[in-house]
Formats: C-alpha cells, sequence, structure tokens
C-alpha cells in the first residue's frame, strides 16, 4: 500500500477531488502497469486515509461520491514516502525470474521456442510504451509521467537484450 498510498496523496496536491477523479487521473497515468495500482483499493485508500487524519472529507455527496482534500499530516506523510522511495532501492519482483531458475527443467529446444516467443512479447510491449506516451499527451497527462513509461520501456529493452545474448548461449549449447 506504500506506493498506492503515495499516490494518491500525491494526486491530491493539486486540491480537492472526488474518488472517481482520484481514480481517473491514476488510470491515465497508467500507474496499473508501473504501480501495481488496484483501482479497487483506491476507495479503500482514501476512507482509511481520512479516518488517520492524512485527508479530510470536504463534502459527502449523494451516491457514496466524497471530495477529499489532503491536510498537513498527508502532505508531511506524502513527502516522508516519496523520499523513502527516491532513497531505498528494493528489489524488483518478477515472475519471469522464477521461469529462469528453472529453466534447465525444459528441452533446449523448449527453451528456445519460449525465449524466442518472450522476444516477440517484449518487442509489442515495448511498442505499446510507446504509442502508450503519445496517448497519455493527447490526453493531458503531465509530461514527468512519460518517464515512468520510458523507464519501463529501457527495463523491458534490458530483458529483450539479455534474450538475445542467452538464445545464442543456449544454441551453442552454453546454457543451462
Amino acid at each position: 500500500m506504500s506506493s498506492t498510498r503515495v499516490l494518491l496523496l500525491g494526486v491530491l496536491l493539486d486540491g480537492p477531488l472526488h474518488g472517481y477523479e482520484v481514480r481517473r487521473r491514476l488510470e491515465m497515468w497508467g500507474t496499473d502497469t508501473w504501480a501495481n495500482v488496484a483501482y479497487g483499493s483506491i476507495y479503500h485508500g482514501l476512507g482509511k486515509m481520512a479516518d488517520e487524519g492524512l485527508l479530510h472529507r470536504v463534502e459527502e455527496g449523494r451516491g457514496g461520491k466524497t471530495l477529499y482534500e489532503i491536510t498537513e499530516a498527508g502532505r508531511a506523510e506524502f513527502m516522508t514516502r516519496l523520499m523513502s522511495h527516491w532513497w531505498e532501492i528494493k528489489p524488483i519482483v518478477d515472475p519471469f525470474q522464477v521461469a529462469l531458475t528453472f529453466m534447465d527443467r525444459l528441452s533446449p529446444a523448449d527453451l528456445i521456442g519460449a525465449m524466442e516467443a518472450r522476444a516477440v512479447q517484449l518487442r509489442a510491449a515495448i511498442g505499446m510504451f510507446g504509442r502508450a506516451i503519445e496517448a497519455k499527451r493527447g490526453h493531458g497527462a503531465p509530461r514527468h509521467i512519460d518517464e515512468t513509461l520510458r523507464l519501463n520501456a529501457a527495463q523491458l529493452e534490458a530483458q529483450l537484450d539479455w534474450i538475445g545474448s542467452a538464445l545464442e548461449r543456449v544454441r551453442n549449447g552454453e546454457l543451462p
């Protein structure tokens, strides 16, 4: 919840928003792909942070529409967590590394086929990030949000480079 908490507080820095508006902004930024935000948890998170005094419920409208505003305590929490995200290096958890752990359990043909298929998927995903940057600009997303997409694309490109090198080693009998 730490990253989601930072995102929710950060979105509210510019002024009060309804939960739906918070969700729309996070969707426009693509946070489900680079921050693992479960959009269903947004409303729960907003309510919880309001109960903790990090947000103020400015208005509770009909149909459950609540307008949230960040408090001074929320601003302080945002800055503390934001800075910790800049300074702490944490491992990137990727199920693909589990697959690598057991690459020796596949026949060379199956391993080569899996690696070639992954390379195709990686190229498609990298292309998708480029299109997403253009689409987000068209919808008014801040330019710095592009950097999250560029970072994701660069990570996928690094994986694609690794696969290219590893494929050659598998074909030469050097791996696994």
